[in-house]
């Protein structure tokens, strides 16, 4: 593991303390039975502020193959809004950039095909790219060809060596993930062709602090940003941010639209003018934000013991990696929530990070009817309580606990 120094953007030395959530397990490092007494690794997980900048980021990074590659966990296609999302954003950029059976569509950090398979419905050549073996090989079973590396700078000119620049290049939650950060924005300038576009989706740092959704600060989010802060990483690379669209997924994210030729629009300019307006690349911005941390801490941990000492039985839904910062930081342990369920098979069968909570299959919630369920991939809750309509109706609840703990 390695503690920075400088910002991994700008690489200037001033960065200032946001939030400390102490030592965690690495959040998509889910057990099997045999590991649950054996030592479990635990890294710092500190926040800092870039003054220069504007970026939030942490301190640590992580080795990326013991975050990606050590069967690795995630796969895109268990939900039905994500998949429909990214349907909505393929289909667009094939009529905008009228893409067809001569253009080259690259995703990087493809996971299981869940994206480019839109495109090669379409007759449009793709090509993934993603260090996670599991969700590799689901993708060529999509008929999504597929590099398994990390994307880097050098892989990019290999590529551009085959003749295989990029007319679109999508990179969904992972520029927030690679340490090289100006290695992989320089890698995107390298593929891209000169009339091409990377569409590039991000939490957005606003949405974060604002909703104070600290449960999306794991080991592998090593960035934050805001419009500013990814306008000032492109234009270090040659690139241009010229088009931006807020989107409600995740937690409320950005698309960057970013291209080799300036052409800057207002959403851009409207953006970039409200966060100054509200301050988001000054400190004072961040200042409170651990007091409210420690605020949803201490209010959902009131609830879950006073529902405890009810003689409630309380369970939670999704073994998502925000899932495991809420459970280390808080404390939630086996004593509170008896099971968490999840509808991804490679998930189930193993037990949660540092707390080691079984992960059973979603029929389990009828089966046992707990009387509450903790929703903690509360990002997706209008979709998970939707599939859960049976056992709302049998009088089960929901404990949502971002931006602040209720009951539904």
């Amino acid at each position: 593991m390695a503690k920075i120094k400088a910002c991994r953007s700008c690489g200037h030395q001033e960065l200032h303390p946001v939030l400390d959530l102490g030592e965690t397990p690495l959040a998509d490092r889910l057990l099997r039975r045999e590991q649950l007494e054996q030592p479990e690794p635990k890294f710092p997980l500190e926040v800092v502020f870039c003054s220069h900048c504007g970026l939030m980021q942490i301190l640590e990074t992580v080795p990326p193959f013991l975050l990606f590659c050590d069967e690795y966990p995630y796969y895109s296609s268990f939900s039905q809004e994500l998949l429909e999302h990214s349907r909505t954003n393929a289909r667009e950029l094939i009529k905008e950039r009228r893409l067809g059976a001569r253009s080259m569509v690259v995703e990087i950090a493809s996971n299981d095909g869940y994206l480019l398979k839109n495109y090669v419905n379409a007759g449009i050549p793709v090509l993934g790219i993603d260090p996670a073996e599991g969700p590799a090989r689901e993708a060529e079973k999509a008929w999504v060809p597929t590099i398994n590396q990390f994307f880097t700078y050098e892989l990019a000119e290999e590529l551009v060596g085959n003749n295989q620049m990029a007319d679109v290049i999508h990179a969904n939650n992972v520029l927030a993930h690679v340490a090289d950060t100006n290695g992989f924005v320089k890698g995107l300038g390298r593929l891209l062709k000169n009339d091409g576009v990377a569409v590039i989706e991000a939490p957005y740092v606003r949405d974060l602090i604002e909703h104070c959704e600290f449960d999306t600060i794991y080991h592998e989010h090593l960035c934050y940003f805001s419009v500013t802060s990814a306008n000032h990483l492109f234009r270090q690379h040659g690139l241009f941010l010229n088009r931006v669209k807020w989107m409600p997924i995740h937690g409320g994210s950005m698309r960057y639209y970013v291209e080799k030729r300036e052409r800057v629009d207002d959403s851009v300019r409207s953006m970039l003018a409200e966060e100054v307006a509200l301050g988001v690349n000054t400190l004072e911005y961040y200042r409170d934000f651990s007091q409210r941390v420690e605020t949803i801490r201490e209010q959902l941990r009131a609830m879950l013991d006073e529902l405890k000492g009810q003689g409630k039985r309380i369970a939670a839904y999704g073994a998502a990696a925000k899932g495991s910062t809420l459970l280390n930081y808080i404390g939630i342990g086996h004593d509170t929530v008896e099971f968490v369920v999840d509808r991804n098979v490679h998930k189930q069968n193993k037990y949660m990070p540092g707390q080691h909570i079984p992960i059973l299959k979603p029929e389990k919630i009828l089966e046992q009817m707990p009387d509450y369920v903790l929703l903690l991939p509360w990002n997706f809750a209008n979709e998970i309580l939707s599939q859960q309509e049976a056992y709302r109706r049998l009088g089960g609840k929901f404990i949502i606990p971002i931006p602040t703990p209720s009951i539904v």
